[in-house]
Order: C-alpha cells, then sequence, then structure tokens
C-alpha cells in the first residue's frame, strides 16, 4: 500500500479541513523521507509556476526521495516552457482536475490532456496553451469541486507513473512511417526501444507529426533522413535549446548534410580524401581547369544529398556542361571529384569517437555506386559486416579522423580503399541501421552500445 502526502504551500492549509494528510511544503523539506517510511506518493499542490520555486523543489526533492509524485519536474519544466501546446483534440478550454472536466463533453479531452501533462489542475485556453493551475487560482465554486476530484484521486492506483516507474527517462525516436529508405527498418527500430528500456529509458518511435511537444522527453534519437531546409534540424535544434539529449545533434547535420563544408574540413585538418574541387560556375575557364585537375570519368556532387542521391558521374565535356547547367538551376556550389571505382566501400560506423561497427557495401549490379535509384530491381549491392578490429588501419584511421571533423555524435563513414591507402567520401550523421546488416556481427549489442551512450549522456547532464 501506497501512503499517499499532499504538500501544500505554507500559506494554503484550506484542504486540511478536507483531509488528514496534508503537510506543508516546509514540513515535507524537514521531516521526511522518514526511517522505515512505506512506500510514499505525492501530490504537489504548491505553486510551481516560477523555476526554482516551492513547487519545483518539491517535486525534485521528491524524485530524489524516490517519492511518486505528480506532478513530475519534467511536467513542470514542459508547462512552464509555453511549449506545451495540445493537437488534434479540436475545440477545448476550460479547467481540468486529474483529467476530469467538468463539462462531460470534454471528459475525453481532459484525460488526454492528462495522460501527456499529468497535473493536478490545467488550464487549457481556446488555441489549446496549457499552463498548471494553483490552488490560489480557484474561485469558492471551482474550489469544492477540485476537493471533490481530489478526494476520488487519492482513492485510485496511479496507472499514469507506470511507466515512470520503470523508467528514468523519456526517448523520441524520430521516425518517417513512409520513408522508402530509412536509415533503420522497424525490426531495427524494436530493437533500439528494447536496448533503451534495459537503460532506464522509455523510448517511443514517432513522426514529426506525433510529437505533440518535445519538452516533454529528455532525449531526441533521429531515426529519419536528415536535411538542413528541412524539419529534421529544426526539431535537433528546438530539442537542443530546451536542454535535451540529441543525437544528431543540429550542429552534426549541419555539417554532414553538406559537402562542400566537409570537403573544406578534410583539407583543413588532412584528412585523406579523393581529389575534389568547388565549382562555382561552367564558364570555359572553368571547363579548362576542371579538364586540367581531372580525367574522365568524374563525379559530380550536389552540396546537399543523402544514400547516393545527387551524385553523377559524366564521361565526356559534352556531358559535363549539361549536368553544371542541371546542378546550377539548384545550388550556387556544386563539388566535382575524381572518379575511383571500387567493388565494394567500407561504411565504418562511429559512435562519440569509437568504432562500433563495420560493414563492406558492394555496388549495385551493373552500376557503379551502391545504390542504383533508376533501378527497379537491384536497388542496391550486397554487404559483409565484419568486427571493427577486422578493418584495415588505413580505412579505420581516416574514419576516426574524419569524425574528429564533425563532432562526437553517430556517424557513418565512408571511404574508398585503393592499394592499400584509404579515402573518405563523406561523415553521414544519420548513417544506416538496419537488423540483420549493421548489426549482422554484434546483434543486439550494437542496440546496448549505442542506448548507453545515451544513459551516459543523460546522468551527465543531470549532474551538470
Amino acid at each position: 500500500m501506497f501512503k499517499t502526502l499532499i504538500v501544500v504551500d505554507n500559506n494554503e492549509q484550506t484542504l486540511a479541513h478536507s483531509f488528514e494528510n496534508v503537510i506543508t511544503f516546509n514540513t515535507y523539506l524537514r521531516d521526511y523521507p522518514k526511517l522505515n517510511e512505506p512506500k510514499t506518493r505525492i501530490i504537489n499542490l504548491c505553486d510551481s509556476s516560477q523555476y526554482l520555486s516551492k513547487g519545483y523543489y518539491c517535486s525534485l526533492l521528491a524524485e530524489a526521495r524516490k517519492h511518486q509524485v505528480l506532478p513530475s519536474v519534467k511536467t513542470i519544466n514542459a508547462l512552464r516552457s509555453g511549449q506545451a501546446l495540445m493537437l488534434n483534440l479540436g475545440q477545448i478550454d476550460g479547467t481540468f482536475y486529474f483529467g476530469n472536466a467538468v463539462n462531460e463533453l470534454q471528459s475525453k479531452a481532459a484525460k488526454a490532456v492528462f495522460k501527456q501533462y499529468p497535473a493536478p489542475i490545467l488550464f487549457v485556453d481556446h488555441a489549446g496553451l496549457l499552463q498548471q493551475g494553483s490552488l490560489a487560482s480557484l474561485n469558492s465554486e471551482q474550489h469544492q469541486e477540485f476537493v471533490a476530484k481530489l478526494n476520488e484521486f487519492t482513492q485510485t492506483q496511479w496507472r499514469i507513473s507506470d511507466t515512470q516507474k520503470r523508467h528514468r527517462w523519456g526517448m523520441a525516436i524520430l521516425v518517417d512511417h513512409n520513408e522508402k529508405v530509412p536509415p533503420s527498418d522497424k525490426d531495427a527500430i524494436a530493437r533500439f526501444i528494447k536496448a533503451a528500456a534495459k537503460h532506464g529509458i522509455h523510448a517511443q518511435a514517432l513522426s514529426f507529426e506525433e510529437i505533440d511537444n518535445i519538452a516533454q522527453f529528455d532525449a531526441l534519437f533521429i531515426r529519419q533522413t536528415t536535411a538542413i531546409d528541412h524539419p529534421t534540424y529544426r526539431l535537433a535544434s528546438k530539442a537542443q535549446s530546451l536542454g535535451l539529449v540529441v543525437i544528431d545533434d543540429a550542429d552534426s547535420i549541419l555539417r554532414c548534410c553538406n559537402k562542400v563544408y566537409l570537403h573544406d574540413a578534410f583539407n583543413y585538418q588532412k584528412v585523406p580524401s579523393l581529389k575534389t574541387m568547388v565549382v562555382a560556375d561552367q564558364t570555359d575557364e572553368t571547363i579548362t581547369q576542371l579538364e586540367a585537375t581531372f580525367t574522365y570519368p568524374l563525379v559530380l556532387k550536389m552540396p546537399e544529398g543523402s544514400f547516393s542521391k545527387g551524385v553523377y558521374k559524366v564521361a565526356d565535356q559534352t556531358e559535363l556542361k549539361v549536368k553544371l547547367t542541371e546542378l546550377f538551376e539548384f545550388s550556387a556550389l556544386v563539388l566535382a571529384q575524381e572518379y575511383m571505382y571500387t567493388e565494394y566501400d567500407w561504411r565504418v560506423g562511429v559512435l562519440n569517437g569509437r568504432a562500433i561497427y563495420a560493414c563492406r557495401y558492394l555496388m549495385a549490379r551493373n552500376h557503379w555506386q551502391i545504390y542504383n535509384h533508376d533501378a527497379k530491381r537491384f536497388f542496391s549491392g550486397g554487404f559483409e559486416t565484419l568486427p571493427t578490429f577486422e578493418l584495415p588501419k588505413a580505412v579505420l584511421d581516416a574514419a576516426l579522423k574524419a569524425c574528429k571533423t564533425v563532432g562526437k555524435g553517430l556517424y557513418g563513414v565512408d571511404v574508398k580503399e585503393h592499394q592499400g591507402r584509404a579515402y573518405v567520401l563523406e561523415v553521414n550523421d544519420n548513417p544506416s541501421i538496419d537488423h540483420k546488416v549493421e548489426d549482422a556481427y554484434l546483434g543486439d549489442e550494437l542496440y546496448m552500445i549505442i542506448m548507453d551512450e545515451f544513459k551516459q549522456r543523460l546522468e551527465a547532464r543531470g549532474r551538470g
């Protein structure tokens, strides 16, 4: 059985006439936890509208003391941030007590609001903006209604806390349910969720539209193809500003998604890579310079692209001019790169400066890339997954050096190997991790390694 305590501000004692288990914040601060106390749950009715208020500290102390508490610190922060918007609930407004509405027509909406933001008193305006209410804000009629709902609630089990009891943190795994070639297939996502739970993280696979309020989570794991002028980048930036642990972070997206940045960084940091030239026009002078620098065929790349998209091979001057004209309609800069055919490209998975998996990606049938987007049957080539200790040293060293130019996130480094030398093609901020492909050697341990990194960062954030 749980012992329930109702904690109020020092000047709010009116509930003591209706309930025996009402204590002030000062009493909770001074006299708890008690020796050999039973399992305790706290209904925090202190005003928590201000950061570091008594209401904030009440929930913070309750969590530290292993007391179940309503509302949690995470809920307080989400409601106080002004970002708590309830979506797809229709036109609702009013005051809700423990997920109950005075107007029965809004009962379903009130329960949905309470499930997402479990707090004793919630105000919802016409725009759907939520605010946490306080006892002091209630008039006499509302106070009576609240007392009745409080009495009902104290007699129930707190099913809303089941997840919190099992998991210390919450994570949103961002996915696109309709993406043709997602970074992780459904089987891999399921394994990420299972591994997260073993690290005390409650993970949910959600699309951008399904994330009503990113502030309610502690971590964001992006498993949707990223781009800079795209919701993935904006969500990563917002999540970071709210203090979430984000992989991959906005800086990694910004750096990896633009090949011009990578080329310049590789040159500056002396990362071994293929001969590359940034082109800003297709004048005769530029064409002459390209032909003096490269032999045909050569490769043209759009600055942004993934899964071999935006990459083209041109065989002669005519094709070069036509393709440059086409690409300059979309970008002010284009990259020209020497062509080097190999039977496979290395992919090295790197997390926070450590190689965690390695694959050989074979070229698609009758194609010069690992993906052939024009093929109807043989879209991609085969693969071979190896332990990282079997990587050629030159490939491993090049991959790790390339990641240092980007950050400490989760990256997939594409590397060509030719005559014992390694050439980094690019660093991907959102690398493919599919079941029975990238995890073919490590199995479930690969997912555990990645979730352990989240756990360490979440713990470090808590100490900071």
